[in-house]
Parts: structure tokens; C-alpha cells; sequence
């Protein structure tokens, strides 16, 4: 695999930024799984978007449809190009920024579609709580316990965003199976979940970033995720990538949920 550098395109800040985010990484491993493909490479010094590599055992190659919501700058949406290649990937972003480095990563990408929009019960304005590091970004308010956690992601400005439910944006016969939808939003995936109730049956898996503790404030937690999607014939089938607080509790983790058959 042979990497040529534009070395007039890259400033000492931007070399330091890219290496700063492969330095914090939680395990090495996810250097190494990006550095395997050349698209993937490409997206870091390119865009600078590491791709979300650590998502890969949910990411069947035999999907058809992904439905990102929460896509940021594209890092699940990469992950999903790369392990499920022969899926559609439909993405939600609301953050004007975030959404503009998507669409540059994704030009000429006629596989990938994305909405600048975020996902909820009902068609609406809604401000967003826009964080100093923008995927910490929420519909609701950032409480001082998650920027405690996680410094940097206090509040920095309010912008206010498109929202609505998934059949707003997306048609029936657009989500073909198998379909995976993934949810994450910082606190507000019960409420897009509601957005989301009448096509939820097309989806056969939902990837959800749920959390223990409330880090955005009036979130549900975890276990009230759990209960809806029980509700709507979905069963809990896998825990990943868990982050833990000083102290060892789990603070958030990302759960699989698998369709009960008929």
C-alpha cells in the first residue's frame, strides 16, 4: 500500500491534532485495523475522520441497509462502508460542521445518503446543545457530571436544528433487509427511538449507545432503552465497548439488540 502526502496541505497543527487522536486511543488495536485499508488510511489524513473500527463485530458484510443516526463526521459510516460494503448507509447529522466534512469524505459515494437532521418523536425546530467537542453534542442539556468525566465538553453555544421522525426522511421500501439501525446521540436515543417506532419491524438489529448514569440532563438510561425495544420485539444480544468511570462503574456502552422472530 503506497500513501502519498500533499506535505503544502498539512500545517505542525494538524499533524499534531491527528496524532494526539491516534496517541488516546483506548487500544492500539484500532491503529492497526485502520492502517489495513487504504480508504480508511486515506480518511484520516485526508479528513481527518477515524474510522469507528471498534463497531466492526456488528457490522455483517451481508447487510443491505445501515441507518447511521448521530453520524458526526462519518466515523460509523466509514466503518460500515468498509465491513458491510454492499450496504446502503443512510446517515443523520443535524451539526452544519460535522455534516460538511461528511458529505467531502463521502463525494461520489452513491451508496452513502445523508440528512441534516436529527431524529425524535415528532417534526420540530429543536435547539441543540452544541459541546466543545462537537459528537458530545445533544438535544439535551449537557449535565456538569459529563463534562466532569469528560473535560472539554461543556456547552459552548445553542444552535437549533431540524428534527423528526424516520419516516420524515426515509421511505419503506428504501430500508431493505437485512437492515441495521444504529443510534448514537448523547442521551436522546429513547426519543429517536419513538421517531422510529412505526419502521422499527423493517430492522432486524439496533446498535444503540445506551447510558448508566445521566450525563445529559432528563435522558433515559439504559435500562428503560432495554425496556422499549423488549417492547417492540427486540431482545438484548450483545454488549460493546464500555468506558468506565474512576471509580469502575460503566458509565455508557454500546448494546446490540436482535429482531424475535415471528
Amino acid at each position: 500500500m503506497r500513501i502519498c502526502f500533499n506535505k503544502s496541505s498539512w500545517s505542525r497543527t494538524r499533524w499534531s491534532e491527528t496524532l494526539r487522536e491516534f496517541r488516546d486511543l483506548p487500544k492500539l488495536s484500532k491503529i492497526g485495523e485502520v492502517l489495513r485499508s487504504a480508504r480508511l488510511t486515506r480518511a484520516v489524513f485526508s479528513h481527518r475522520v477515524l474510522a469507528g473500527v471498534e463497531h466492526r463485530f456488528v457490522l455483517r458484510s451481508d447487510l443491505a441497509t445501515v441507518v447511521d443516526v448521530g453520524a458526526n463526521r462519518g466515523q460509523f459510516a466509514l466503518a460500515a462502508r468498509h465491513y458491510a460494503p454492499g450496504a446502503r448507509v443512510i446517515s443523520f447529522e443535524p451539526l452544519p460542521g460535522p455534516a460538511a466534512i461528511f458529505r467531502r469524505l463521502f463525494t461520489g459515494d452513491p451508496q452513502v445518503t445523508l440528512h441534516e437532521a436529527a431524529l425524535g418523536p415528532a417534526a420540530e425546530r429543536r435547539s441543540m446543545h452544541v459541546s466543545g467537542l462537537d459528537d458530545s453534542s445533544s438535544l439535551l442539556p449537557i449535565t456538569s457530571l459529563y463534562s466532569s468525566l469528560f473535560p472539554g465538553t461543556e456547552e459552548a453555544r445553542a444552535l437549533e436544528v431540524q428534527v423528526g421522525p424516520l419516516s420524515d426522511f426515509v421511505g419503506r421500501d428504501e430500508i431493505r433487509s437485512p437492515a441495521l439501525l444504529k443510534l448514537d446521540i448523547q442521551g436522546f436515543e429513547y426519543d429517536a427511538l419513538l421517531g422510529c417506532l412505526d419502521l422499527l419491524p423493517l430492522f432486524q438489529s439496533v446498535y444503540c449507545e445506551c447510558s448508566f448514569m445521566e450525563l445529559y440532563t432528563g435522558q433515559k438510561l439504559g435500562h428503560e432503552v432495554v425496556a422499549l425495544l423488549a417492547q417492540n420485539g427486540f431482545v438484548l444480544a450483545g454488549a460493546y465497548n464500555p468506558v468506565y468511570d474512576p471509580g469502575g462503574q460503566c458509565v455508557h456502552s454500546d448494546l446490540l439488540f436482535m429482531q424475535l422472530p415471528a
